[in-house]
Formats: C-alpha cells, structure tokens, sequence
C-alpha cells in the first residue's frame, strides 16, 4: 500500500518500507541541492518516519548532469540520494509523446 503527503512542498510517497522525497529542478545540476535534499530527509527521519521504517530516498531528477561530478559530489553524504535525469514530454520521440495520456484525460482522473 502507498501513500502520498505533501509536505512543505516536497512530495512524499510512503509504503510500508519508508518514505521517498522527490525534487524536481529545471536546470543543470548543483551541488547545494544536496544540502537541501539532505535537510529534508534528515526532518523526513526525525519527524515522520517510524522507528520500524527504513531511512527515507531522496531523489533529485535534473534537466542535465554530469555523471562523475555527481558520483564526487555524492560520494561522502551518509544518507541514501541519487541523482538522475529526465526529459520533457517535448523533448521526447514522437511515438512516444503519442502513447503519453492527454492533459485533460489526466486532469479528469484527479
């Protein structure tokens, strides 16, 4: 079972291991985003998740990265982060901006 919070902004999903905390940025990498992921989880740990929950993700999906420049940026943080990629639907192949649902039909949904 999941469950979805808001909280203060950040998106969190729960299930029955631990909580996840998504952040969205729109440009290129930085590393004072892990400061602020790294914030979040440890108020994540202490505030909402219970003592028998794993530790929460945090995940940073970024416009672009460097892989290397992560994995040093990363590297000594004690809590688990990833970073990763992503790319707008206008960024994608047609066929598969077609298989996407529409914007209205996803606004019905909610």
């Amino acid at each position: 079972m999941k469950r979805l919070f808001i909280y203060k902004g950040l998106e969190l999903e729960a299930n029955i291991n631990g909580y996840a905390t998504y952040e969205l940025k729109s440009g290129k990498f930085r590393t004072s985003y892990l400061g602020q992921l790294n914030t979040y989880l440890s108020a994540l740990d202490t505030y909402i998740r219970k003592p028998h929950e794993n530790p929460s993700i945090g995940i940073i999906l970024c416009r672009e990265m460097n892989q290397t420049f992560v994995e040093f940026a990363v590297r000594d943080y004690n809590k688990p982060m990833g970073v990763a990629t992503y790319r707008a639907s206008k960024d994608m192949p047609e066929r598969l901006r077609n298989a996407l649902p529409d914007v209205e039909d996803l606004k019905k949904l909610l």
